[in-house]
């Protein structure tokens, strides 16, 4: 009962801390915006100025709903991908999936010039990149998942992921070595991640992606409870383990792809997140981790998006500058905690 209304409590935290800096976000930038006037613009009152209606309609509206997706999806694929090779060291790219996007968006970038001016022309593109992104990550699933059904441990599986990540950097590593100045420029760009610049368009694509990954990831709490037990015991129970390793890899695939697809591999979230939702909740119950997790995905990428863009000053850092360089000290400085309070 204690523990129930204490993460009741965390929880109300949560979602208050979550709405505050939602519109937070909307109101600093390089332009402060009165959290008055972001009420007038969203409730259609209009704001006072034309120029901050604009701003906040369609740029940063935009911008804060992709970071929320994105720290949502990056933050449920890492618990479970942990999860499921009960490795704490797993994120959602740790199945080669970034590195299949990585290839293909390499391909496409790099080798653009290569083909008719018509078709390179459409994809270096935005839709290309993002489309190329896809078709690397998928063709990469459909390896892990060929060789997940004639593997019986998730360990095999792993080592199978980590090998093709390996193979598609690889390749990676040889067509930037014949690349131009500019090419490398554009890849390095989107490498580093980019929340802004999505239409309305893609963002309803990447939600209704990570709507349906969220639903898969849902009907897999109970297998993910069970495989904590480990899998000789999960198989006494009765659990499927080979279907639900699959669902969870395909509700991987649809969050971290198409987050990648559409903002490109944005790093340390979706390893660290998990982690910290447990130090703080302190349990390992799956239907309590999956809804902290995904409140503190949201909430770490909303306060990462606007650490980079610097209020009152018109820098703006890439997003995988500011996850790395802030979240790394964040979770040393909460396990470090950890052992002392188990001390």
């Amino acid at each position: 009962m204690r523990n129930k209304k204490r993460h009741t409590a965390l929880f109300i935290m949560l979602a208050f801390a979550t709405a505050l800096l939602f519109v937070l976000s909307l109101s600093l930038g390089p332009l402060k915006i009165p959290v008055s006037e972001v009420f007038n613009s969203l409730t259609g009152q209009h704001a006072s100025k034309t120029t901050w209606e604009f701003i906040i309609l369609n740029y940063r509206l935009p911008k804060a709903i992709t970071a929320v997706i994105a720290g949502i999806g990056l933050s449920i694929s890492g618990l479970l991908m942990q999860t499921l090779f009960r490795n704490p060291l797993a994120g959602p790219y740790v199945l080669g999936l970034s590195s299949g996007s990585s290839l293909g968006v390499a391909f496409v970038i790099m080798g653009a010039g290569l083909l008719p001016p018509v078709a390179a022309g459409f994809l270096i593109s935005s839709y290309g990149i993002v489309l190329a992104s896809c078709l690397g990550s998928f063709a990469v699933l459909m390896v892990v998942l060929f060789v997940a059904q004639k593997l019986r441990d998730t360990t095999s599986t792993l080592i199978v992921g980590l090998m093709f990540g390996s193979f598609s950097s690889a390749i990676v590593g040889v067509l930037t070595y014949f690349s131009t100045a500019e090419q490398l420029q554009k890849f390095t760009f989107w490498a580093l991640g980019n929340l802004g610049n999505l239409s309305w368009t893609s963002i309803v694509i990447l939600a209704i992606a990570v709507t349906v990954g969220l639903m898969l990831s849902i009907l897999s709490i109970k297998p993910l409870n069970t495989m904590l037990l480990g899998e000789n015991y999960a198989h006494s129970l009765g659990l499927d383990l080979r279907k639900s390793r699959l669902v969870i890899i395909f509700a991987t695939t649809l969050l971290a792809g198409s987050i990648t697809a559409f903002a490109g591999p944005i790093a340390f979230v979706g390893l660290a997140v998990p982690h910290i939702s447990k130090l703080i909740f302190q349990t390992s119950e799956h239907w309590i981790l999956f809804w902290s997790t995904l409140f503190f995905g949201a909430i770490i990428m909303l306060v990462c998006d606007m650490l980079c863009q610097f209020p009152g000053t018109e820098l703006t850092l890439p997003i995988n500058a500011i996850t790395s360089i802030i979240g790394a000290p964040v979770v040393i400085w909460l396990l470090v905690r950890k052992q002392k309070f188990m001390a």
